[in-house]
């Protein structure tokens, strides 16, 4: 069997890490198993399905490094082949035209809930031959009344629905459009889908789309329904605890590998690992090994992995996703060697790349100030003749590499009887501004000689100035 997963989001909201964690389960099992993985927008729902959304779930996609092998599909765009089956349908006796108003509908579920009974369509139009007149009526699948329907689930174990439980699904509404339960019943089977892993809020839709699948003669897919993902306070996620869309870990700086890595440790593992490279979880993730209860969203987790990632990855991954990130602060970076050796500058420091692009800025931007009290501190009179002699050694070196930098530095301290922090300090002030930066060595080979010495005679001229 080839193994045929999909991943159907609504656009009526953002996607955000618990459909992402979704659409990760369904692609790392096609992945696994050398099989397709589906997109579809499931956009029936017109009014609130918006252009915005569907856009976030494309670029929140391609972001993350999820790559649909088919697809996107548009339900929107498949109505005539939804109309066809309903026709089918009707034709076969596997559904029914109802014409029960509102206010019977309102009446019935009154009277159920008075006999303490559980509010259902009681089928009052099932055998209905002849149409009422003046009214539009809707479409009802024609659900077994006998039996039950036994759902295979792959985490829960088998879920067990009796046939008198389900009513009657409206699978068309009265102005001809379908209804979301009988589009995906449909689509799953016309794309051939053999396993569908989704949320545990869909459990209760399962047992009648088995039914309308079966309706349909049509295989049954297995099924895996994931559990939900909470809050640190055992709450449904919400805004507060980081249920945003996904685009916005991007905006704050989080590597896609490293957001994939936390979320698929979510109700999944493999012994003690914690981090682990896409290659990796392709390889070794199997849904049949989610556990079924529920998860809780941990940011200090998601940060610590995005830190690990950062440190693991090459200079020149790190500076693809960097470089959006110094963009968004109006650095425009053209010289992708020197935008690498920053990256590596920094890896070692950095727990988002936001943070640092913001550190980072100085390699990019001219130091036209400093720090206040980073200044007060460092770029006193009594740095003249550290910052003098530094000048004097870096100026007369014939390599500009890290171990030259960092012998002259050392020099420069031990003829003055000075400790390291005393020259290297007032140095990082000069040529950042401030007194954060990568070591000092590393911070200088990567600005230049040029850069470095104007910096440092500008540095030195404000020094003088102090005394």
């Amino acid at each position: 069997m080839v193994v045929r997963t999909r991943f159907a989001p609504s656009p009526t909201g953002m996607l955000h890490i618990g459909g992402v964690r979704t659409a990760l389960f369904s692609w790392l099992y096609a992945r696994r198993h050398s099989g397709t993985f589906i997109l579809r927008i499931e956009d029936t729902d017109r009014e609130r399905s918006t252009e915005e959304a569907t856009q976030v779930i494309l670029d929140g996609m391609e972001w993350l490094g999820l790559g649909a092998d088919e697809g996107p599909f548009y339900q929107t765009r498949r109505m005539d082949r939804y109309r066809e089956v309903i026709g089918e349908f009707l034709k076969a006796g596997h559904a029914y035209h109802c014409y029960c108003s509102k206010e019977e509908l309102d009446a019935m579920r009154a009277r159920q809930q008075e006999a303490k009974q559980k509010p259902r369509y009681d089928g009052t139009c099932r055998n209905r031959t002849e149409p009422r007149p003046g009214v539009s009526p809707v479409v009802r699948f024609k659900n077994p009344i006998e039996g039950s329907v036994v759902v295979e689930d792959v985490i829960h174990g088998n879920v067990v629905f009796d046939n008198m439980e389900l009513d009657d699904l409206i699978i068309a509404r009265s102005d001809g459009t379908p209804t979301y339960n009988f589009c995906v019943v449909v689509d799953d089977s016309d794309m051939k889908c053999t396993h569908v892993i989704r949320g545990d809020d869909h459990l209760n839709n399962t047992p009648r789309q088995i039914n309308m699948l079966k309706a349909l003669g049509a295989p049954v897919p297995v099924y895996a329904h994931v559990p939900m993902i909470l809050g640190q306070d055992g709450a449904k996620l919400s805004k507060r605890h980081g249920a945003v869309s996904v685009l916005q870990y991007r905006e704050e700086g989080f590597l896609p590998e490293a957001l994939l890595n936390y979320l698929v440790r979510l109700g999944w593992s493999h012994g003690d690992q914690e981090v682990f490279s896409m290659e990796e979880m392709a390889q070794l993730f199997d849904i049949k090994d989610v556990n079924k209860s529920a998860s809780a969203f941990n940011p200090d987790k998601l940060l610590w992995l995005n830190q690990q990632h950062i440190m693991r990855s090459t200079p020149e991954h790190v500076a693809k996703y960097l470089k959006p990130q110094l963009a968004a602060l109006g650095v425009n970076v053209t010289d992708d060697r020197k935008l690498a050796a920053v990256a590596k500058s920094q890896q070692e420091r950095a727990k988002t790349l936001k943070e640092m692009a913001q550190n980072s800025r100085f390699f990019f931007e001219d130091v036209t100030g400093y720090e206040e009290k980073a200044a007060k501190k460092n770029l006193t009179a009594e740095a003249v003749g550290p910052l003098t002699t530094v000048l004097q050694k870096l100026s007369a070196l014939t390599e500009w590499v890290a171990p030259a930098l960092h012998d002259a530095v050392n020099q420069t301290a031990a003829e003055l009887s000075l400790g390291m922090g005393k020259v290297a300090q007032p140095i990082r002030v000069a040529v950042s501004g401030g007194t954060v930066s990568p070591p000092i060595d590393v911070t200088l080979e990567v600005l230049g000689r040029e850069v470095t010495v104007a910096r440092l005679e500008r540095a030195l001229a404000y020094a003088r100035g102090q005394g």
